[in-house]
């Protein structure tokens, strides 16, 4: 050995054994990770080179009661990014700056967080992004989902509801229903690369999701559309703070319109108050005033104490009662019963009443309906207040009889007015006809439900008589419609308002329903503060049930009204002028659709229809059309069969 090796044996050996240890230790963290811990490494392995993302369900829609859309799902964008995986955050952010019209440095900013995944954009249409879809650009996310869209705007919209970013129903129907509408959400396994980038491999786990279920209303929306326009044209005229109403089915509890004004759109919630949001037809109570007093009529003639003979004094209009002066809107002497309720009499009321006592006057309040929840399945419902007997003062038999010192919402007047056409049963109002799966399958429906039976049949065709007296010639003739039975009664009332009766704000109201022999559809009209001279239910109220019942029988043919015998047996003509009967075609002579002859139309037979059956036909015919009253068509000129050239006026005449 030199003396160089035996001078640096002992380095020599030490790094040897270095080397050797080494090698040893590389082998054991080797075999550990290859062998002992490699189910540990190869699923961590997987998990940095794939992701789990979700897949969002459709959100169930909204139908009315014939099947028209009220809402839609409209695809939108969202641009997120991971921006740790972002290589050139300035040039990323220029790019994406040029598809939103943004401003690069927000994009520049939101690139600085130090979270794994940050958005950028939501809720863009697909034309902002269509630079950016068929680009792989590293870092950036695109997601595709469903927008809420409500087509027609303002119509329904406190019914309906709207949803937030996340598609949570926030009010109305979507709020009350959202676990039926939103459905369950799957997920879906991708390959991920360096750049952050996915896409989808056959081969990887996939749970599908499940869409949202359909739901179908009552509501009908041409129904809906007509009281919306009535009462907002009459809020204007009577220049009120608010307006609403409800129409419903008395047979089936079914809401077939119900609205509030001021309303809002519901694509743009936050454009208007939250105030405009709310459903008042079930949230607000307000005291109805006289549209209470078929509670006591009928309370009155169910009990026996009173016979439709019977006379009261009307004191002249004014009647004291615990120290109070009671007073009517006119001075009345001796009426009967029946003319108590027809001309609203305050002091007659109240005499029934005193007559009747209160216990009664409570019980009937009661089955009818108020001071407890209809049960509808709508959020924010109250009850009103129907305080009971040992909570009374002296006045409050008086009070209650004439519909003050209780509190009632719009939709349970609805119901008690239902019973009564319905000839006694109170039912629960429905607003879902059915909810439907995805595959169409029914998997919730609502059928008429009866709560209780407030009176005998006999005892509210009484009443419905009395009530079409009130149309006819009493406080409500405003409300009636020529050719047409109208059952109804008015109501106002001072507004109650910090504990104390307002001398110059006033609740007008009516209620009524029609055809009186063949109850089809309640209507109840409430404005909120109209103006003097407008304030009195047969005045502000009743003239906006007459307009839209007439709109409601001149599109609808299934409203029907029996009418007398002597009316149809006799043979209709077909011109204006009845001294020229003998030239006139009758009923059903000339065919009912489109026909021409040698370039001219020849004038289809429309008599016996409704107005909208008629108008298609015309107007298919290329005719003008104009129409006089409501009902059904019973003349028309020029008579059916003439020749007229294309263009021509066809006028109508209803009853």
């Amino acid at each position: 050995m030199t003396k160089t090796y035996l001078k640096f044996r002992p380095r020599v050996t030490v790094l040897s054994c270095c080397i050797i240890f080494a090698w040893v230790g590389l082998s054991a963290r080797l075999f550990q990770i290859m062998v002992i811990d490699s189910d540990i490494y190869r699923e961590q392995g997987v998990r940095q080179g794939q992701r789990q993302e979700p897949l969002l369900a459709v959100r169930g829609n909204i139908y009315d009661t014939k099947n028209i859309p009220l809402t839609r799902n409209i695809i939108h964008y969202s641009l997120g990014a991971h921006p740790s995986k972002v290589k050139n955050k300035s040039e990323f952010a220029n790019l994406i700056s040029q598809s939103t019209d943004r401003e690069p440095d927000y994009y520049l900013k939101r690139l600085s967080s130090t979270a794994d995944f940050v958005y950028l954009e939501r809720n863009l249409r697909r034309d902002k992004v269509e630079g950016i879809l068929g680009q792989r650009i590293p870092g950036l996310v695109v997601d595709r989902k469903f927008r809420r869209s409500y087509p027609h705007t303002y119509v329904g919209s406190q019914i309906i509801g709207f949803t937030d970013v996340d598609d949570n129903g926030l009010i109305g129907i979507e709020k009350e229903f959202n676990a039926f509408l939103s459905g369950t959400n799957g997920w879906v396994v991708k390959q991920v690369n360096g750049d952050g980038i996915s896409q989808i491999k056959t081969s990887f786990p996939i749970k599908p999701p499940v869409d949202g279920a359909n739901i179908q209303l009552t509501i009908d929306l041409e129904y809906q559309s007509i009281l919306q326009e009535e009462l907002a044209r009459q809020m204007t005229n009577a220049q009120a703070k608010g307006a609403m109403g409800i129409l419903m089915n008395p047979q089936t509890g079914a809401i077939l319109a119900m609205a509030t004004l001021p309303d809002f759109n519901p694509n743009l919630p936050g454009n208007s108050p939250l105030e405009n949001q709310k459903n008042r037809t079930v949230t607000d109570q307000f005291e109805p005033g006289s549209t209470f007093k078929v509670v006591a009529a009928t309370a009155a003639v169910a009990t026996k104490t009173v016979s439709l003979f019977d006379e009261f004094y009307c004191e002249d209009g004014q009647f004291t009662v615990a120290g109070k002066v009671i007073t009517d809107h006119e001075k009345f002497g001796l009426l009967t019963f029946p003319q108590i309720i027809a001309h609203s009499s305050n002091v007659g009321t109240i005499k029934i009443a005193q007559k009747l006592g209160q216990k009664p006057l409570y019980k009937y309040s009661r089955d009818f309906g108020f001071g407890t929840i209809t049960g509808i399945r709508f959020p924010g419902e109250v009850q009103g207040v129907l305080r009971q007997t040992k909570d009374w003062s002296e006045m409050s038999l008086a009070e209650v009889s004439i519909g003050y010192e209780v509190a009632v919402t719009a939709l349970q007047l609805a119901s008690a007015y239902s019973a009564i056409a319905n000839g006694g049963v109170l039912l629960k109002p429905r607003l879902v006809k059915q909810i439907l799966s995805p595959n169409g399958k029914v998997v919730y429906k609502e059928n008429p439900e009866v709560i209780r039976r407030v009176a005998s049949k006999e005892i509210m065709s009484t009443i419905t008589d009395i009530l079409v007296q009130v149309v006819k010639s009493g406080t409500g003739t405003k409300a009636g419609i020529q050719g047409w039975s109208v059952a109804g009664k008015t109501g106002t009332a001072h507004k109650f308002i910090d504990g104390v009766y307002s001398k110059n704000k006033y609740i007008s109201n009516f209620a009524g329903f029609f055809p009186a022999d063949n109850p089809q559809v309640v209507c109840v009209i409430v404005l909120d503060e109209p103006r003097y001279g407008l304030h009195w239910g047969g005045y502000g109220a009743a003239p906006v049930f007459r307009r839209v019942v007439q709109r409601i029988i001149n599109m609808d043919d299934s409203i029907q009204y029996h009418r007398p015998k002597k009316v149809v047996q006799n043979p209709l003509y077909a011109d204006v002028f009845p001294n020229n009967k003998s030239t006139l075609l009758p009923l059903a002579t000339v065919a009912p659709y489109p026909k021409y002859l040698d370039g001219y139309t020849v004038v289809p037979d429309v008599r016996g229809m409704s107005i909208r059956k008629a108008k298609q036909i015309l107007l298919s015919s290329n005719m003008r059309v104009s129409f006089k009253g409501s009902g059904t068509v019973v003349w028309q000129s020029p008579k059916p069969g003439t020749k007229k050239l294309p263009g021509s006026l066809c006028t109508m005449g209803l009853n």
